[in-house]
């Protein structure tokens, strides 16, 4: 491994001036994340049934004093709260598990047994915070299941709690919002490959744990990497004031669709004065549009449901906690972080459109807005997860797409043909990286990442270049207050460093693949369409569900293939006949009729017309290349 270099005299500037201008001797967050503290996990690794570890706090430990020059103070911070790990008790019968995941799993005791408010990310995770839990509060059955929202961290870990078998025998409910499988599923497998591929950049996945490396991701440290599983809700929550009571304890859902995730609730516990906010309240700016990709969300919904929220249950509320972060206690204070939350992406998106409608491109608009004072001073508006910069652009991203109407960005060229054309403008590769090393000694590391990108992308082999590039997204991520920002800079510099790391955390699990609908499976089906392959290819094909009774024609012409439930004339090419849960097979089988006949599918018709299908599929790559052509 290529040692990291120290930070520069620039970067170290910079972090001296923001340790002078932000409100450091403000402690309150490092009592509430240590309120309540009942036991810590030891040791802090969870090992999956390989062995193998998908989780451990304890590499953080080096959390500790002031922060060093290459990381910035305002994320040493974060961090350091982020790493604070254990069981904890918010009020007397609700407890939270912290530490174990990128995000919460939380404890609501009732007459006999518990309800249990988001399941971390994978299994083994689940598992080991459900036996804290047991360890210290009993072994109180598990009553029910509420899902907050539709991104994997939430729902992923819930076979560590509880079967599919307890669920199907009506002794656990699993509450869901609306929407919640379809969404949970889409976003995991349509894009899950590219998502999964540039997550491991925004979570640090590979990076070495320290001062030089991974701090954490701002909304927690990491992701776990063990198994993703999933249960279907049995009871799906739509509408605002619904009211539902398990075991004694009173939930009151709120509907929040298309804000953090497209498909969202809030829950308020009356006989607690308890609020969790999910994913729509934390203690930082959260992300409009994530940089591992996602579809863009709308802070203007975003607001207006926070304001409903304060509306609904700020006089009452003694407590807010949430599903990332450390409780806030206290009507006033709950009041105040639900307030300025709901001003700081009220705030950002009316001045976002305001200078839109001015002209500002969204790159503008990034460089030129600012928090008023008391949101720029208020730790949980800070950027550690979303930053002010990218969320900008993302909000111009939703209201006026990717192009800026000036039509000398409307036809580009590739980055690769692009990357040539500079060189050659500039005189050689050799002419632009010295041109990067006296912008990088000057401390212009933004100018240095783009001439630098061009010169990589032009000539890949160039060793100078890849070497200066690496330095350079080094200092960028030594700088960034924002943990993914920090995370995708250092990973950049190892990928050049030391080749492609691929991808190592998969969400698109056999569970999540399980879930899909005949309509999304056969949507996933068709984004593997490799459509020039297929331009001259004519197929049909039939499916028949045996446990359902539906049947639907597929169909392969002009590179696409479409699927219809209405009745059609003629006869398919070939039929398959299957159970519904069976269809998962014909993916993982890649359509091969022997592998399709060892699940129990039945081929009737032309068998080849699956291995013609079969032929134009092309699956996506966990592999593909991000800082290098």
């Amino acid at each position: 491994m290529t040692a990291s270099k120290p930070a520069s005299p620039s970067v170290a500037a910079q972090q001296r001036e923001l340790l002078g201008r932000l409100p450091f001797s403000d402690t309150r967050d490092f009592d509430d994340a240590t309120r309540g503290l009942i036991a810590r996990r030891e040791p802090g690794a969870v090992t999956g049934q390989d062995g193998e570890t998908v989780w451990d706090n304890d590499t953080y430990d080096f959390l500790d004093g002031d922060a060093p020059d290459t990381v910035n103070p305002s994320l040493w911070r974060q961090s350091r709260l982020n790493a604070i790990a254990g069981l904890f008790e918010v009020v007397e019968g609700i407890y939270q598990v912290r530490g174990l995941d990128l995000s919460n799993t939380t404890f609501v005791e009732g007459d006999e047994g518990v309800v249990v408010i988001d399941t971390l990310l994978s299994a083994e995770t689940g598992a080991a915070a459900l036996a804290l839990y047991r360890e210290h509060r009993g072994e109180r059955p598990i009553k029910a299941v509420v899902y907050t929202h539709s991104h994997a961290d939430h729902f992923g870990g819930v076979k560590g709690f509880v079967t599919q078998e307890e669920v199907d025998a009506g002794a656990v409910k699993i509450f869901a919002p609306e929407g919640f499988v379809e969404h949970a599923v889409s976003e995991n497998v349509y894009a899950g490959t590219a998502m999964n591929r540039r997550a491991a950049y925004m979570y640090g996945a590979v990076l070495a744990r320290g001062p030089h490396g991974q701090v954490g991701a701002g909304l927690g440290q990491t992701i776990s990497t063990g198994t993703v599983t999933l249960i279907p809700p049995t009871d799906e929550i739509t509408t605002t004031g619904h009211e539902a009571t398990v075991d004694g304890v009173r939930m009151v859902f709120q509907m929040a669709p298309e804000t953090e995730a497209p498909s969202e609730m809030l829950i308020y516990l009356p006989d607690f004065k308890a609020l969790c906010t999910a994913e729509d309240a934390t203690h930082n700016f959260h992300n409009i549009l994530t940089l591992r990709g996602a579809v863009v969300r709308d802070p203007h919904v975003w607001s207006k449901y926070l304001t409903e929220t304060i509306d609904l249950f700020g006089g009452d509320a003694e407590v807010v906690f949430a599903s990332h972060h450390w409780p806030t206690w206290g009507n006033e204070r709950v009041v105040e972080f639900l307030t300025n939350q709901r001003d700081l992406y009220a705030y950002v998106h009316d001045q976002t459109l305001r200078l839109l409608n001015k002209g500002l491109t969204g790159s503008e608009i990034a460089e030129e807005l600012t928090l008023p004072p008391v949101l720029e001073n208020a730790w949980n508006a800070r950027g550690y997860y979303g930053s002010l910069n990218h969320n900008v652009k993302a909000i111009y991203q939703r209201y006026l797409g990717w192009f800026d109407g000036n039509p000398a960005n409307l036809w580009q060229h590739t980055p690769v043909e692009r990357a040539k054309r500079y060189l050659a403008l500039a005189g050689g590769a050799d002419k632009v990286v010295d041109a990067a090393r006296t912008a990088f000694e000057a401390g212009d590391y933004r100018w240095a990442a783009e001439i630098l990108g061009h010169a990589v992308f032009a000539e890949p082999g160039h060793a100078e270049a890849s070497a200066l590039l690496a330095d350079t997204y080094e200092q960028l991520g030594y700088g960034a207050e924002n943990g993914t920002w920090r995370n995708f800079y250092l990973s950049g510099a190892t990928e050049l460093r030391e080749g492609n790391f691929g991808t190592p955390t998969e969400t698109t699990s056999a569970d999540m693949i399980g879930q899909l609908s005949p309509e999304l499976f056969f949507a996933a089906i068709a984004l593997q369409v490799d459509g020039p392959r297929a331009w001259d290819e004519r197929l049909s094909i039939d499916v028949v569900l045996t446990d359902t009774g539906e049947r639907y024609r597929l169909r392969l012409a002009n590179g696409v293939l479409t699927h219809s439930s209405a009745p059609q004339s003629g006869d398919a090419d070939a039929t398959v006949t299957a159970p519904g849960r069976a269809l998962p097979a014909i993916m993982v089988g890649g359509l091969d009729p022997e592998k399709l006949a060892e699940a129990g599918i039945e081929i009737s018709g032309d068998e080849g017309a699956l291995r013609r299908l079969a032929a134009v599929l092309d699956p996506g790559d966990p592999d593909f290349a991000i800082v290098t052509p």
